[in-house]
């Protein structure tokens, strides 16, 4: 819904971005019940994703038109306080660090990282600002500490992409950067599943990610090509993969986020995951936030993809609320005017124009 003051051309706006993620996520849920009905598999780990993406989403929005600076700091504050109070991200008990640790880590780290930014974006105290922007390199600092390389590497992307994006110009050749790094990043993914790089690419990438992960990808390979619509079925790719069943601490995932779509849900669920990404893209393009916020929450919802791809960060509902979160505060309308955001020499959008009748 729209205020009554809101424009109305950026009310349809707001609508129709909002109709597609009510789609998207509507037939994400829709098709998994599908494919587990076909395949006997269980829908119950999408289903729960969903629904947090769903609630954290809305929560964002709602939070972020009443507390715009507020809610992304208490959001940066809780991700980090999940991560040091819970290291392992992990319900029950652990005997070693599981595969998904590093992933689940970097991911609401990043998170945080952005929840920051954006915080510090809407600030109106350039004291202020300056105090967010420091809590979001310390994320980077806590990543370094905890062991988690991939971590410090996101959070320093998202702050330094968060102060390039006070010169940005266009949102939208922003946000079109940010989907090919996305696809760049899920097709070598792919490639490697696939043995389609060198041989040479393969093994220095075994060497960061372990071998075990990679076969674990390229049986999630073979097992898409032996139903490529409709895959095996969620929750199907533990007791189906041979890897997996080797191991003795497997979590019957093959940590990566489009491949298990894809081996357990076909083409149709992986082209949904990539849908629900492009609409949460799509929401901040068209959203009424200043570009830099925009291209702020962007930056870490990409950087929450790559992790996603080479990792199972996806699989923790932490990670999921706040993806869903941070892109529900960075598309909501503050109650309270925000101070302007744009890059020196342009105006802001809308300025020079007549004020409608």
């Amino acid at each position: 819904m729209t205020s009554a003051s809101e424009p109305g051309a950026d009310g349809e706006r707001r609508v129709a971005s909002d109709a597609a993620g009510v789609v998207v996520l509507g037939v994400c849920a829709g098709w998994s019940l599908i494919a587990a009905t076909v395949h006997d598999g269980r829908p119950e780990g999408v289903l729960l994703a969903v629904l947090a993406v769903a609630a954290g989403y809305a929560a964002g929005r709602i939070g972020g038109a009443l507390l715009p600076v507020g809610l992304p700091f208490a959001g940066a504050l809780a991700g980090i306080g999940l991560t040091v109070a819970v290291p392992h991200l992990a319900p029950g008990p652990q005997i070693t660090t599981p595969l998904g640790h590093a992933g689940a880590t970097a991911a609401v780290l990043t998170l945080s990282a952005a929840a920051a930014c954006c915080a510090a974006w809407a600030a109106p105290v350039p004291a202020t600002r300056i105090a967010l922007r420091l809590l979001a390199a310390g994320t980077a600092v806590l990543a370094a500490a905890l062991g988690s390389a991939t971590g410090c590497v996101t959070c320093l992307a998202v702050l330094l992409c968060s102060l390039a994006a006070g010169h940005t110009r266009h949102r939208g050749a922003g946000l079109a950067v940010l989907a090919a790094v996305a696809a760049l990043v899920t097709g070598l993914t792919w490639a490697v599943a696939a043995r389609a790089v060198p041989g040479g690419f393969v093994a220095a990438l075994e060497g960061r990610l372990t071998p075990h992960r990679v076969q674990l990808w390229q049986d999630a390979w073979h097992l898409l090509r032996g139903d490529i619509v409709m895959g095996v079925g969620p929750g199907r790719f533990g007791e189906l993969s041979a890897t997996s069943a080797q191991s003795l601490l497997s979590d019957g995932k093959p940590h990566s986020a489009p491949l298990q779509q894809a081996a357990e849900q076909g083409t149709v669920g992986l082209a949904l995951l990539a849908a629900a990404f492009g609409w949460m893209l799509f929401a901040l393009w068209r959203g009424p936030r200043p570009t830099p916020v925009v291209l702020t929450a962007g930056s870490a919802l990409t950087a929450l993809a790559a992790i996603a791809a080479i990792g199972n960060a996806l699989s923790f509902t932490a990670v999921s609320v706040g993806a869903g979160l941070l892109a529900g505060t960075a598309t909501a309308r503050p109650l309270t005017d925000e101070p302007p955001r744009h890059a020196p020499g342009t105006r802001p959008r809308g300025a020079g124009r007549a004020p409608a009748r």
